[in-house]
Parts: structure tokens; sequence; C-alpha cells
């Protein structure tokens, strides 16, 4: 059995921050600097931790930080016209509404209501259909980092078989647009796809995005395969203990994968980095579109 890449994704979130912070130094002589407006709706625990790192990695890259909490009952209307008010604010460069929200919030409508050119998280049509076109457009922040760890193991990525699992509109499709946008031959699996232990054996690179635990399993990866697992599942093992686990079977897959991330610290640490590349990115279009 061969060693395995761990991918440290801390490591590779770190070096895009150090980056994101020189650029960002670099602007502070100039003028304005780039603005992340992050509006959180209600007291959700899990959205209230996330929301709490974006802020303070924000402001230790030397971005602006703008932050709207609302209460959980707030009317759709008053959020829309939020959103709208940080449309027009040259301030802000990037719009983040944490999801999920409140359950009488149309979430599809509050993120159609963003401004594409500010969407950093790149959900709005407009940026899918330009990524799928290869147009430019804003990636979404997973699947940019996921796709920044593959080429952390490898930069050229043209002619090798990519498989995805998983084909929810934040992680799979996107992905997969990626993918073929460097010249991968991609298959984009789900839960009808048939023979999925072949189909990932003759694939040289992974990305699990299903959300169940260790659904894939470590005999299925084709020797030398890269791994990237973005899968994020909190279980009880066996010693009564809480942990966070991936899709991937780790331990399984040690000797056989060629480079692997781990859960945590693989792809997490850079969805948040990525956020902050895109609102720097969405700051030079606006103010040096040239």
């Amino acid at each position: 059995m061969s060693e395995t890449k761990i991918i440290d994704g801390k490591a590779v979130a770190a070096a895009l921050k150090a980056e994101i912070r020189s650029k960002v130094a670099r602007l502070q002589h100039s003028g304005p600097i780039p603005g992340l407006a992050v509006v959180l709706v209600g007291h959700d625990p899990a959205s209230e931790i996330y929301v709490r790192s974006k802020i303070k990695q924000t402001t230790e890259v030397g971005l602006a930080s703008i932050e709207h909490r609302l209460d959980s009952d707030v009317l759709q209307e008053d959020l829309l016209r939020l959103v709208e008010e940080l449309n027009e604010d040259p301030a802000v460069h990037g719009i983040l509404v944490q999801l999920p929200l409140p359950a009488h919030i149309n979430s599809t409508e509050i993120l159609l209501a963003i401004d594409p050119r500010k969407d950093v998280d790149g959900f709005h049509p407009i940026n899918v259909g330009m990524i799928a076109t290869q147009s430019g457009g804003i990636v979404p922040c997973t699947p940019l980092g996921s796709m920044k760890l593959i080429q952390s193991v490898r930069p050229d990525l043209a002619g090798l078989k990519a498989i995805i699992i998983g084909r929810s509109n934040i992680v799979g499709k996107p992905m997969a647009q990626l993918l073929l946008a460097q010249d991968c031959t991609v298959t984009l699996a789900h839960s009808k796809t048939r023979n999925l232990a072949e189909e990932i054996a003759a694939s040289d690179i992974v990305v699990a995005a299903v959300g169940r635990p260790h659904c894939i399993r470590g005999e299925w990866i084709k020797p030398g395969a890269i791994v990237i697992d973005v899968g994020i599942n909190r279980i009880v093992d066996e010693q009564g203990q809480r942990r966070i686990v991936g899709d991937v079977a780790f331990d399984e897959a040690l000797g056989r994968a060629g480079a692997i991330t781990p859960v945590p610290g693989g792809v997490g640490p850079m969805t948040i980095a990525c956020l902050l590349s895109n609102t720097v990115d969405a700051f030079l279009r606006e103010t040096c579109p040239d």
C-alpha cells in the first residue's frame, strides 16, 4: 500500500488568506477597501457560530465587515428592503445572507434580490449561468475551495476522469462545471446512479458531497486517486463520543487514495477563505473593470 497525502485545508486556506491580506494592504494605500456585509436572521446556533467565524476572518485579512442581525420574525419585505439598501451601498462589495432563513421567508426570492455582482456566495442564477458557459461569474465558495485543494496536489487535470457524488446546486453541479472547465471527463452521480462503486473505482478524482457518514467506502477508491470529502456529518461513535466525520470512510481510504482531505480540516477552512477572495475579486471588478 502506498502512502496517502493528507491535504491540509487549513494550510492552503492560510496561504490564500495571506494573499488576500497582502492585496487589501496595497488597496488601503490608494483608497477604499472591500466590504463584506453579512445578514443573520434569527438565532440558529450553528449559523451564529459560522457568522462569528466569518466576521472574525473578514477583519483579520483587513476587509471591512458590515453586520446586520435581524429578529426571526422579521417580515420578508423588510429583509428585501435591507438587501436592496446593501445593493446600493458603495461601501459593500459582497453580500451574504446566512442560510437557513425562517420558514416564513422565501429564501429563493431573497437570494434573487442580491445584485449578482455582489453575490459572493455564487448562488444567483446569473452567476450560475456564467459559470456554466465559462464566461466569468462568481464561483460558489465550497466548489471553488475544493478545486483549489485538488490543484494543490495536481495543477494540470486535463484528461482525468472525475466523479462528483451529490448533485446539489451549492456543491455538486458547480463542481462539475469547474472540473469540465479544467478538461476533465466528469460524471455527476446521485441517489439513482447504478453501480456507484464501479464508477468511483474508475475515477482519478472523487468529490463526495452526499451528507451521509462514511457512505463512500475506501475499497471503492481507485489507487492514487485524489479524494475531496465535502461531507460534514455529526455522529456518536462506538465509544459514545460525538464526532464530525465525512462522507468517505477515511481510514479505509488511507493507502489507496493518492491524496485525501480530512474532516474536519479539509474543505471547511477553504469555504470562508474563498468567500473573502470572492469579495476582493468583486471589489476589483467594480473599481478596476479593465
